[in-house]
């Protein structure tokens, strides 16, 4: 088939805007070399947080399509998989509605069938669905590892008003997480968005476990497929 300079050239301008768009999407923030052994849906190769108005944008890009990996079901609670992506960060707990210093304040989008945290919000565990959690490092979960916090019995920690009854530091906000193609976005509001301004971030891509106990700790960080730093220094700034 020929093609007229005109239509050649209206060709060679929308390749070059696609490929200015993609370079954008994928500019500033943490770049990461891929990772052949990492599943390609986990394998990030570039993680960033910006900013417009109050409104505070995720993103995480990987080498195959985003959100095409979920956890089998087992058929019960303990025991279960989650699937995840993270922003860890180091905005204060406080700033979503936990106890002020109560341990590594990270974002995170989520899959597992086995149970819904979401009750406020339609769809079920399985879908991909957004949580604020807090992480602290727990031997029991293995050396250097981290889980989300368990709330002790009897102790009434501050909690958001979305939190979901599960006896862990756990928010389900009920943000939207947006796939497409190798991209996952979540836009998120804020009442004071200097909190995220002046934050550092990291991205990680791994499995939580549910105890077999159902027992404290709760929801440990099982398998980490992947961090954007390599070394969960956090280095990546916010609107950079």
């Amino acid at each position: 088939m020929k093609h007229t300079f005109t239509q050649m050239a209206a060709i060679f301008t929308l390749a070059s805007a696609a490929q200015l768009v993609t370079a954008h999407e994928h500019s500033g923030g943490i770049a990461t070399a891929a990772t052949p052994t990492v599943k390609a849906a986990f394998d990030i190769f570039h993680t960033k947080i910006t900013t417009e108005g109050n409104i505070a944008t995720f993103h995480i890009a990987v080498s195959g399509k985003a959100g095409k990996s979920k956890p089998n079901k087992v058929g019960k609670l303990a025991g279960s998989t989650v699937f995840s992506y993270v922003w860890p960060t180091t905005i204060d707990p406080s700033a979503v509605g936990f106890e002020a210093k109560s341990g590594i304040l990270a974002f995170t989008v989520t899959s597992h069938p086995d149970f819904n945290d979401t009750p406020l919000f339609a769809g079920g565990g399985g879908e991909w669905h957004s949580h604020w959690v807090v992480l602290q490092a727990d031997p029991a979960c293995g050396k250097d590892t981290l889980k989300v916090v368990d709330i002790p019995e009897g102790s009434k920690p501050k909690l958001p008003k979305t939190w979901p009854g599960l006896p862990i530091l756990i928010d389900s906000p009920g943000w939207n997480p947006v796939f497409n193609g190798n991209t996952l976005e979540v836009k998120v509001p804020f009442d004071d968005i200097g909190v995220v301004t002046a934050a550092n971030f990291d991205g990680v891509t791994a499995a939580l476990r549910v105890n077999a106990s159902v027992h404290a700790p709760l929801l440990c960080v099982a398998d980490v497929f992947k961090v954007a730093s390599g070394n969960l220094s956090l280095p990546g700034k916010v609107n950079q």
